[in-house]
């Protein structure tokens, strides 16, 4: 009994359709766990920003975070105002509760988030806002503001 040559030809036609299939399925699975995974992240280093701000006064990780521009802004002598005013604020009666989302540029590429929180301190309220991305090997701080209310 003998093959015709059409009916071989679409036997490895399917074969090669079944296996592009199969390199798809596990290239989108791969990139759809790296986002999920990236977006853990950064709500993590978002959070941890604010954390170690407010609740630890730690400028040394805020400053080794900055994205270039931010350098800029922020240099050491910015960075030591910014704890000064903290300082002063005393310490907050109550952790920070942050709220924050990451969201992509593009849907599996480019991740940035911000990240927003109120401090309660003994004699004011004051509002952080931190803005992180991903651009090439690690997440970084964007853009800082932070603002006291007046005294009640």
């Amino acid at each position: 009994m003998k093959i015709s040559p059409r009916s071989k030809l679409s036997g490895q036609i399917l074969v090669i359709a079944i296996i592009v299939l199969v390199l798809l399925g596990v290239a989108y699975w791969w990139l759809d766990s790296n986002k999920r995974q990236m977006m853990t992240e950064g709500r993590e280093f978002g959070t941890k920003v604010i954390q170690e701000l407010i609740m630890q006064r730690n400028v040394k990780f805020f400053g080794d975070h900055l994205s270039p521009a931010m350098r800029l802004q922020y240099p050491p002598s910015a960075q030591q105002d910014l704890l000064n005013q903290l300082n002063k604020l005393g310490e907050p009666v109550s952790p920070p509760n942050v709220e924050g989302e990451i969201v992509f540029q593009s849907h599996f590429f480019d991740p940035n988030g911000v990240f927003h929180a109120r401090i309660n301190y003994p004699a004011r309220g004051a509002e952080i806002n931190v803005a992180v991305s991903h651009p090439v090997g690690r997440w970084q701080v964007d853009e800082l503001t932070f603002a006291a209310e007046t005294p009640r």
